[in-house]
């Protein structure tokens, strides 16, 4: 019985693991892994949560605090009675408590202010980590396609290596009928051989983009980490129909990274106020109650006996209430705040600074993905009436090899550059891919993620 069930144990180990090893991560999966997964991601989480905490505190700021206090003592010799201040010289047991509270009524409107910034501090770090989580999908999307480029690569070397084998045996078997010279044979079988190289080369580049995806979802197993093998066509799109212009003033009214510079400024400009507010008197407000207990006897000239009043008498007796209104006004503080007001000023300016330039920068990179879109679409029908016109070439140069009109050299040659023309479409492609999906992104495209 041990033994059925060890073996059942253990073939369900082995299934789970081989399911684990045989799956496959669409892009919708690596998108949303890495987004979950980075530890970058969950440091701005965390900053994000201090701020809703920070916005707490500012709320709590303005709103009256309640303390209570309580204390006892023994004394021994000479000491003063606290309910009735006259000195004994005896033992005595002592107790006194109260409650406090205090209220600001006014400081310069800081306590508004502080408010209003923690608002603001909270809405700029969720800005912050939006636009993080747009930058690692764009990330993961470019290193996901880039292992298609390079599987999409090694199908094509794979199928012209298999072309490659047949001429070699058909050059084989003419050369042995003496047909044609034993140079041919060899010139084939180094064909062979380079197509053999570029299969090792490209496969490498599959495990080493693959290994690129891996570290950015922060996967250690690399082995076992591959994505869908699907084929992609170029996706359609009208985005070439929008200038570069229309595309940047459509991108500042929504990109992530422009929100974040823009609060910035406002946080800015939420401290300076915060820094004049101490120009300002400030008000406050406070109430206080007390009261005490002693053990110490004490003598009634009515009945000539000694008597202590019950620990419930004495707190109502020696119970006392203060309350009042306190202002300071500065007056001088050694330049502190007028300097603390100019580098508040200073900061303004330089978070303005800062979204102008976020804002030349995201022109600059919209600019130029348009351009990319442009010539990668060049690049790309380049590419393909290029591998068409290898393919006629190489189709004419097999008829002439194989009636004799042309030496093994001059085919492999024709071979090569039907292999290079057919790599450089699936680069050309798949860049050409990506760069669509990035000057969609500034347009405020979703990623399409379906079907991925």
């Amino acid at each position: 019985m041990n033994f059925k069930l060890t073996a059942l144990l253990l073939l369900l180990f082995t299934m789970g693991s081989m399911s684990a090893q045989q799956k496959k991560w669409t892009l919708r999966e690596c998108v949303e892994y890495a987004v979950e997964n980075n530890l970058t991601v969950e440091q701005y989480e965390l900053d994000l949560l201090s701020a809703h905490i920070d916005k707490s505190d500012a709320l709590g700021d303005m709103l009256p605090n309640l303390n209570a206090s309580m204390s006892t003592s023994g004394n021994t010799g000479l000491s003063f009675d606290p309910t009735t201040q006259e000195p004994v010289t005896t033992t005595i047991m002592t107790a006194s408590g109260g409650l406090s509270s205090s209220v600001t009524l006014f400081d310069g409107l800081r306590n508004i202010h502080r408010l209003n910034r923690a608002k603001l501090n909270a809405l700029s770090n969720q800005y912050r980590l939006d636009d993080l989580k747009d930058d690692i999908s764009l990330n993961v999307a470019n290193s996901y396609l880039q292992i298609l480029s390079n599987k999409e690569t090694l199908k094509v070397f794979n199928a012209r290596y298999a072309v490659t084998e047949q001429d070699l045996k058909r050059t084989k078997e003419l050369v042995e009928a003496g047909v044609l010279p034993s140079g041919d044979l060899l010139e084939v079988e180094a064909t062979a051989a380079n197509l053999e190289q570029q299969i090792v080369n490209t496969e490498n580049q599959v495990l080493l983009s693959r290994i690129n995806l891996a570290q950015l979802l922060q996967i250690t197993d690399y082995e076992n980490f591959d994505i869908v093998d699907i084929d992609f066509e170029i996706p359609p799109t009208d985005i070439l129909n929008n200038s570069p212009k229309e595309i940047f003033a459509k991108a500042l009214t929504f990109r992530n990274d422009i929100k974040f510079s823009q609060s910035n400024i406002d946080l800015a400009i939420e401290d300076l106020k915060i820094t004049k507010g101490a120009l300002y008197p400030t008000l406050g407000g406070f109430f206080n109650y007390n009261t005490r207990f002693s053990d110490q006897e004490r003598f009634d000239n009515i009945t000539g006996q000694l008597f202590r009043e019950s620990f419930g008498d004495q707190l109502w007796m020696n119970d006392g209430i203060s309350y009042g209104l306190q202002m300071n006004i500065p007056i001088f503080n050694g330049f502190s705040v007028k300097n603390n007001i100019k580098r508040s000023q200073i900061n303004v300016e330089r978070a303005k600074l800062q979204l102008e330039q976020e804002k030349l920068g995201l022109e600059t990179n919209i600019n130029q993905a348009y351009v990319d879109v442009k010539s990668f679409s060049k690049a790309y029908e380049a590419a393909q009436k290029t591998l068409d016109a290898r393919r006629l070439a190489y189709n004419y140069s097999k008829e002439r090899y194989d009636v004799g009109l042309m030496n093994a050299f001059d085919f492999s040659q024709a071979q090569s550059r039907v292999d290079d023309a057919a790599a450089e479409l699936v680069r050309t492609k798949y860049d050409y891919m990506f760069r669509i999906k990035v000057l969609e992104f500034y347009f405020g495209v979703t990623l399409d993620l379906e079907g991925y």
